[in-house]
């Protein structure tokens, strides 16, 4: 039984970005390897925040349980870090076009499923006892998949000359939205006391809303450019 949830848990969390890539088509464009380099500066990004989180902001590390404003907000601030990351594998990666894009998106976030999911199941999916809290965590995982394919996409709009100027600032206010979600976002389940489900029902529903509205200005851009 254990051994079946802990299948269920690996499928539920590693189908998903399976499927993207195959039906996106990148395999189709070689992008395996682009893939495997985001994720190598993916580490190597999460290192230096570990250094700079460890060194100016130690008491942000402190892992209590209790919601902090203060520290939530130096952690995402930190995080800003992720964005010049993410910017640099766009800036690797040559093409143009949605293949671009997901290749970022989604060699960051497997990087990211693989270190911050892996262990957990390994060691927590396959205990003696059944918990919601392992489904709970593969269901985020594919809501993170949508967050970074999104992030990569805002970064790449951010970076076109030929942006409408009407839409720079909803490019910037969403990507400041997205970076700083664990203080607002967080902060306002806390407030609530939302339970598990709800607030992971939420968080969907705010990622896929950003994303929506991310895909309007991508989709607008690339008709006028042609791509």
């Amino acid at each position: 039984m254990t051994l079946y949830h802990f299948g269920n848990c690996v499928a539920l969390v590693y189908v998903p970005y399976y499927m993207t890539y195959k039906y996106s088509g990148l395999s189709e464009y070689g992008a395996f390897w682009k893939c495997i380099q985001a994720g190598g500066i993916y580490i190597f990004t999460q290192l230096c925040k570990m250094l700079v989180l460890a060194t100016f902001f130690p008491d942000a590390l402190s892992g209590e349980d209790q919601f902090s404003v203060v520290a939530e907000f130096l952690r995402c601030s930190v995080d800003l870090v992720d964005l010049l990351g993410l910017a640099f594998v766009l800036s690797k990666i040559p093409g143009k076009g949605h293949s671009k894009l997901i290749t970022a998106g989604l060699g960051w976030a497997t990087a990211e499923v693989i270190l911050s999911r892996g262990l957990m199941l390994w060691v927590g999916a396959r205990g003696a006892e059944f918990s919601w809290i392992y489904i709970q965590r593969c269901l985020e995982s594919n809501i993170l998949l949508v967050q970074h394919l999104t992030t990569a996409t805002l970064l790449w709009l951010f970076s076109r000359h030929d942006l409408e100027k009407k839409f720079v600032p909803l490019v910037i206010a969403l990507l400041i939205a997205i970076s700083f979600r664990g203080v607002w976002l967080e902060g306002t389940l806390q407030a609530l006391s939302a339970g598990p489900w709800f607030g992971l029902s939420l968080k969907a529903l705010i990622t896929a809303a950003i994303g929506f509205v991310t895909l309007h200005v991508y989709s607008g851009l690339a008709q006028s450019i042609g791509l």
